[in-house]
């Protein structure tokens, strides 16, 4: 019986989903903060470009030098990113009622407490064990602390220390349990990772699909494509791109169980499957402009035919008799994402434009 796999396919359904929901929400706020900027085909070209450019720049330094150095770098410029889009996604939405802003506070003042407290057990021990629990025992005193402010607060205007909150409980637990962390019990990969992962792959698709339009996004889909093509089955980059990132934990990728359930033969672990973000990011771009142009209805029927071409895209890679008749030795996503975005705007297309046809027919013309 061939392999498959149900989770990654389930998974970019969902996300992809929750995200254009989302979106239809909070775009008009997203939009103030861009200035209501639309990508034109100069941007989409500039803007493929520089993503080929830094994925191999990435890339080759750790192939010429594989240093703890460059990876450093690499970090605390991706660490930065993150930060900040989290930051600015907070603040621009921090200006709620009173209540709202006080239960999120205690929310992130519960994960200070209960980081604090796993943080002196004993598997997780080791030599900076007081200074993570210090750090998360801090961070709860803080949102603790902004409850009771909030009570004395008469205004809803934008609130940095409501916004500050999720970005410092990231870099909290990413530095305190990935980087600077020697316990025998592993907290931040895969499952906090891929809580990370999920959070910013709806939050990067509900930040850039409003600077995209209907007649840049066919641009971008092929361009995309078309480079990873080049970086996947011409040169090795996007897998020494993403071995690079995993290595250091930042979440880049998510990582899910095979479902079924498979082992593997050699160790007998639990095979997972990952996919980047950029991947979530260019399903909810096309999924987002399919709304827009043609409704919920036909988004969703997208969705549900790019799952159903990814699922097949892994039944091919996870038989070695289907793979290896392949001409390439490896896909990229991107190929069935938008091979199961086209046929169904293909159709929808070619509907408008003979329904559109017909109503620019005379009465007589229609008898005919």
């Amino acid at each position: 019986m061939p392999s498959l796999d149900l989770a990654m396919p389930l998974a970019l359904f969902v996300v992809v989903t929750v995200a254009m929901f989302l979106n239809r929400k909070v775009e008009g706020k997203l939009m103030a903060t861009v200035e209501e900027k639309v990508f034109k085909t100069r941007d989409v070209i500039l803007l493929v470009v520089f993503m080929a450019v830094v994925i191999s720049v990435i890339a080759y330094s750790s192939i010429v030098a594989p240093e703890q150095v460059l990876q450093n770098v690499f970090l605390l410029v991706f660490l930065g990113s993150y930060t900040m889009l989290l930051f600015t996604f907070s603040y621009v939405f921090s200006n709620m009622k009173k209540r709202n802003a006080q239960l999120i506070s205690l929310g992130f003042g519960i994960v200070g407490v209960v980081a604090g407290a796993v943080s002196l057990i004993a598997p997780l021990n080791d030599a900076y064990t007081i200074y993570r629990a210090a750090a998360f025992f801090g961070l709860a005193i803080f949102c603790f602390g902004t409850i009771v402010f909030e009570e004395k607060k008469t205004n809803l205007k934008a609130r940095w220390y409501i916004a500050a909150q999720p970005p410092a409980a990231f870099v909290l637990l990413f530095l305190l349990f990935n980087v600077f962390y020697a316990g025998a019990v592993d907290i931040w990969s895969p499952f906090l990772m891929d809580v990370f992962g999920f959070t910013f792959a709806i939050l990067i698709i509900l930040y850039l699909s409003s600077l995209f339009s209907w007649k840049t996004v066919g641009l971008f889909a092929i361009l995309l494509t078309i480079m990873d093509i080049i970086l996947v089955i011409v040169t090795p980059v996007m897998v020494t791109t993403a071995t690079t990132f995993t290595k250091i934990g930042l979440p880049v990728l998510v990582y899910l169980p095979n479902v079924p359930l498979v082992y593997s033969e050699t160790t007998g672990a639990l095979l997972s499957r990952g996919l980047g973000l950029g991947d979530f990011f260019f399903a909810g771009i096309l999924g987002s402009q399919t709304w827009k142009r043609f409704g919920k209805k036909t988004a969703i029927a997208s969705l549900l035919t790019i799952s159903v071409s990814f699922g097949l895209f892994e039944l091919i890679l996870l038989n070695p008799e289907l793979r290896d008749a392949l001409p390439v030795p490896a896909l990229p996503a991107t190929l069935p994402i938008l091979l199961g975005w086209l046929p169904v705007v293909a159709v929808k297309m070619f509907a408008a434009r003979g329904q559109t046809q017909k109503e620019t027919l005379s009465p007589s013309q229609v008898q005919k």
